[in-house]
């Protein structure tokens, strides 16, 4: 299987973030990819400040404009496609994600289970969290999703193994609290934890972060993106810091 892991970069500007997000789509349809990955919260940035009328407005019905938009990408590009999405639900505002199959049809919905996306003081009537690990049967084998901090608890991850996927999906968005685009820090400290977990999970994961314009946010996510065995080696992987594709046959 031949993946594309997007890492594209977050202005603050809905209009001109999809249409990246289209662009970089369709590089990598060039490639001839099976499947393509947008990160967390990809077409805003995870940008939601626990105040509801800040935050209700970033996010779209699922399924809604933004997926629509996203599901002609997978038509032209005849991949599947997956892709973090705050999902708005009447006041409820979720962390979830999707999978698109190559017709543009929604094969699976997930909704974040570990909270930290939003502070623990935010209303939890509108703040909200999923309550289910799900897969998608596909041709391409059985695909999971997992969004950020559900990678690391382990209950998430007991209830991810007893589905036995060949492939976790795992868009993240994630940021040092110094602001900055590290890679020797990520290299030495956060890679070997994310890929330990991956290990955890048992199964091929593909990870992408999103990254952030730094007028955007005071701590920006720092993109990046690799694959990770079942067994925990980095089979490939893309720096910190720039926006792209990274092609990668699984």
């Amino acid at each position: 299987m031949r993946v594309a892991l997007i890492v594209n970069k977050v202005t603050g500007r809905l209009k001109t973030d999809l249409s990246y997000m289209e662009e970089l789509g369709r590089k990598a349809a060039q490639s001839r990819v099976d499947l393509i990955l947008y990160p967390e919260a990809a077409p805003t940035g995870l940008i939601n400040n626990d105040d509801p009328g800040h935050d209700l407005p970033l996010g779209t019905p699922i399924p809604g404009p933004i997926t629509e938009r996203l599901a002609k990408l997978a038509r032209q590009a005849k991949a599947y496609l997956a892709s973090g999405i705050l999902e708005r639900d009447g006041n409820c505002l979720y962390d979830s994600a999707i999978i698109l199959d190559p017709v543009g049809k929604i094969v699976l919905h997930y909704r974040r289970i570990q909270p930290q996306w939003h502070g623990r003081k935010a209303d939890p009537h509108v703040y909200r969290q999923g309550e289910e690990v799900v897969a998608a049967l596909t041709p391409l084998g059985k695909l999971t999703v997992l969004i950020c901090g559900d990678l690391f608890d382990d209950q998430i991850i007991a209830r991810l193994r007893r589905l036995g996927p060949d492939y976790l999906l795992f868009p993240f968005s994630v940021d040092f609290d110094d602001g900055s685009f590290d890679q020797r820090r990520w290299d030495q400290e956060e890679q070997p934890a994310y890929a330990a977990r991956a290990a955890v999970a048992g199964c091929t994961t593909l990870m992408t972060n999103l990254l952030v314009d730094v007028a955007v946010a005071d701590c920006p996510s720092y993109g990046g993106a690799m694959v990770v065995s079942p067994q925990g080696e980095v089979l490939a992987r893309k720096p910190l810091g720039q926006p792209g594709v990274l092609i990668a046959d699984v």
